[in-house]
Order: structure tokens, then sequence, then C-alpha cells
């Protein structure tokens, strides 16, 4: 068996791994690359602004961009009060006992469910069960059920990274112990909050199993004007021009494509930033 020196052993580990790196970001980067190549050319004021118009190969998709931001809005209204409160609970308040280590366990498998699955479930609650239809408050509990797990779970990390002594040094203060995480705790956790909370919306900007059967309708003539309405989503305007029109044209379909990518890489890169803001501010 041949034997590395340590330094030979370390260069081979870094060339590795960079080889690893290399792997992950060229397909990245190829996709980005086809897709802003086929789809550049159908961006324009128009095309942003305008309704669809003759069986959507030609116009524009503001329907869906819209229809996209009233469900994420929505959703999101949802999930960070009750997420960031059920992290709240069970990170300061919830004894280490069998009922609190089932509910982490749960919110553990809630975030392992494929997302077809919430969209069914959604299907059967809130558009059958509730009366609700397939609207955009429909899609929406769909989505912050979906997505809760992960808040609740970043959230519970925000909480954790705060120490430890300065809740201590609060409580030596007399200050109760909601108030202490409502002035100490909560305003050090919040650039993991947001943070995290900002790259839900990313992820749920794009999902369309989800609001498929919950709140996405194949055209809608008009913009929505309540919670109640149908209406047009950018994943299932995608799917449906790229699949289900025939002889669609391609500059149209990647140029959809280009719009809801820059809206997921755009939130991503907010969330990056607000991160790296959030930890030179910091004191400790």
């Amino acid at each position: 068996m041949i034997k590395l020196s340590p330094k030979l052993s370390q260069k081979f580990s870094y060339a590795l791994l960079y080889i690893a790196t290399l792997l992950a970001i060229v397909p990245v980067i190829t996709i980005i690359f086809i897709i802003v190549k086929n789809g550049i050319s159908a961006i324009s004021l128009e095309f942003l602004t305008s309704m669809p118009k003759n069986g959507m190969r030609e116009g524009g998709i503001l329907p869906a961009i819209l229809g996209t931001f009233s469900i994420v809005l929505c959703a999101i209204t949802i999930i960070l009060p009750v997420g960031v409160c059920a992290a709240i609970y069970l990170n300061e308040y919830a004894k280490d006992n069998f009922l609190t280590k089932i509910i982490k366990l749960s919110i553990v498998n809630l975030a392992g469910i494929p997302s077809v699955v919430y969209g069914l479930f959604g299907l059967g609650i809130f558009v059958m069960f509730f009366k609700l239809g397939v609207s955009i408050i429909a899609g929406a509990l769909t989505l912050s059920i979906m997505e809760l797990p992960v808040v609740i779970t970043t959230a519970r990390g925000a909480l954790n990274s705060v120490p430890y002594s300065f809740r201590e040094a609060s409580w030596s203060l007399g200050v109760s112990r909601w108030q202490t995480i409502r002035h100490v705790v909560l305003p050090n956790a919040l650039p993991g909050i947001l943070t995290g909370t900002i790259l839900t919306v990313a992820r749920i900007s794009g999902e369309t199993a989800p609001i498929l059967f919950t709140a996405a309708a194949f055209y809608v003539p008009h913009l929505p004007h309540s919670i109640f309405d149908q209406v047009m989503a950018m994943p299932y305007h995608l799917y449906i021009i790229s699949t289900q029109i025939p002889n669609m044209p391609k500059n149209i379909i990647y140029g959809t494509a280009l719009v809801l990518l820059m809206v997921v890489l755009t939130m991503s890169c907010i969330a990056m930033i607000a991160r790296i803001y959030f930890k030179k501010r910091r004191k400790w």
C-alpha cells in the first residue's frame, strides 16, 4: 500500500474537492447559459406587462407573474408567524420529553414528503372539504404546510445560534422569559430567520405540483381580484406551454423559464447579501 506524505495527501484532497465543486457548478452554469441564450430574445417590456394572445403563442406573461407573486405573498404571510412561533416554543419553552421528540421527528418527516402529495392533500382538504375552490388561498395554504417544516427548522437554528449567556444575563436582571425572547433573542436571531424566509420564497416560487391541484389555471383572461380567485402561475404556465401547446415558439418557452429563473436567483442573491450584511453587523 502506497503511503502519501502529509503534504501530498493534502494536495490530493484539495484536488478532489476542487473537482467535486466543478462537477456541481458546471451543470448549473450550463443550464443558465442555455436558458439565457434561447430566451433572452423574448424578454421585453411587452412580454412582462401584457396578457397572453393567440393561444399563448404571442403576448406576455403578466397574469402568470402576478399570480405567482400573489400565491407566494399569501403563503409567506401564513408561514412566517406560524413557523417562527412554533420554533420559539420548541426552542425556548418545550421540555425535552417524549411529546417534543415526536413533534420534532414529525417536522423532519414532513420536510421529506414529495410536493405532489402536498398538492393532493391541499386538493382534498382546502379545495373540496373547506370548499375554498381552486384559488390563491387554497394554493397558499398548501404551500404553507409544505414549507412549514423548513421555516421551523431554519428559525430554530437561528434561535439556537444566539448564545445562552444572553438569556442568562437578561434573566439575572429580573426580565421575564417572554421579554427576553422578544427583546434579546429574536433581534439577534432575525438575520437567520430572514435569510431562511427569503430562501423559502425562492423555493415556493418554482413549485408546480402543489399549485397544479389547488391554485393554477390553464388560462385566466383577467388579473386576480381577491384571494379566492383562480390564477395563472409561472411554473404551471411554463409546463403548459412546453408540453400542451403545439407549435409554441421556442423563445417564449425559454423566455418564461428565464423570468422564473431570474425570480428564484434574485431571491437567493438577496438572501446571500442579507446574510453577509447581518453577519458583519454582529458584535458576537
